[in-house]
């Protein structure tokens, strides 16, 4: 099976973590990584692997570029992975085991969250559909993100994947003032009544970004993780704020129309 899959990944100055996420790829005949123009050290990083095909495009949104991505892949299979995801040999094993004339065309993982380095006990990052045939699939933009169109049924994997990502904090703030200024224009084009019920909740402003922290530091218990999973709890909880801040913007200037 794994002869099969081609891994997919994006890159913008990824420096800090591709290398930590392509120590367990070293199974891939193929690679492909689209780069979105990195300045750091990231495409010297990727050199250094025969087997990395990379291809440059100006990053617009997560959709086309993913889309972009699955164009150059030649294999059966997909592996959709940030470059902050590292997969465990559990994972490989698991995929090397998948029936190669199965019912399923995508399988979902589940992920454990670090926080320099330290996996968290619970976090509220949900599972992705990160292997998949490739001409069963299609991305499309889902506000700030990504979503996976795939026909046919679909599986789970029982390992997980690790998000670990370890670039500057300074990189987090900018790249969620952009995706909380693309998730409020998402919540305010779509009807209410087609919203979930999370979705809903964000419309009061004030009340997201505190039950969000208290769930990610009770319910999640982030509070046992000490300071690292404070850490986590806060960043989730200043996203909402953010998010609530885009949304009282909007609705004022009707920028989003």
């Amino acid at each position: 099976m794994l002869e099969k899959i081609t891994p997919v990944i994006l890159t913008y100055n990824e420096a800090p973590n591709i290398a930590r996420t392509l120590q367990y790829l070293t199974w891939a005949t193929t690679i492909i990584v689209i780069d979105s123009y990195s300045t750091d050290e990231t495409l010297e990083i990727l050199s250094s692997y025969p087997q990395i095909q990379v291809f440059k495009r100006k990053f617009d949104t997560h959709a086309t570029q993913w889309n972009y991505g699955l164009e150059h892949v030649k294999s059966e299979w997909v592996l959709s992975l940030d470059a902050d995801y590292i997969i465990t040999d559990e994972l490989i094993t698991e995929m090397q085991a998948l029936p190669l004339d199965g019912q399923i065309n995508g399988y979902f993982a589940r992920f454990k969250y670090c926080v320099f380095g330290k996996p968290l006990r619970g976090t509220i990052l949900p599972p992705r559909q990160v292997l998949f045939r490739k001409d069963k699939a299609i991305y499309i933009d889902d506000g700030h993100t990504q979503l996976l169109k795939l026909n046919g049924n679909s599986g789970r994997l029982s390992s997980y994947i690790y998000h670990d990502d370890r670039k500057h904090v300074s990189r987090w703030f900018s790249s969620e003032i952009k995706y909380s200024a693309l998730e409020s224009k998402k919540l305010l084009e779509t009807p209410f009544e087609k919203l979930s019920f999370k979705e809903q909740l964000r419309f009061t402003k004030v009340l997201a970004p505190f039950l969000v922290l208290i769930y990610c530091l009770i319910v999640k218990g982030g509070i046992f993780d000490g300071w690292y999973g404070w850490y986590y709890s806060l960043q989730r909880a200043l996203a909402e704020f953010m998010l609530a801040i885009n949304l009282i913007y909007a609705q004022f200037t009707k920028e989003y129309k």
